[in-house]
């Protein structure tokens, strides 16, 4: 089961990838206003991301379907 964590985009830095299922800073999706970013994960929580909020993918599914992440107005 995959584990999802929102964090500040200042602290991707911090990130190991091997720890996680995203690549790279440029392969991850931000916030529309850039401020913020998530990881996900199966297994045990990586140390940087103890302590933080976790969701599940339905519950990360609809944080990123509201207004701080999708805007209404785009196109499809």
């Amino acid at each position: 089961m995959r584990t999802y964590v929102v964090i500040n985009s200042s602290e991707v830095s911090n990130i190991d990838f091997d720890q996680v299922l995203e690549r790279s800073p440029d392969t991850m999706r931000y916030s529309l206003d850039g401020a913020k970013t998530f990881v996900k994960f199966i297994g045990q929580t990586p140390f940087y991301l103890i302590g933080k909020p976790q969701y599940n993918h339905e519950e990360m599914t609809e944080l990123l379907s509201g207004a701080e992440w999708s805007d209404p107005d785009a196109q499809p």
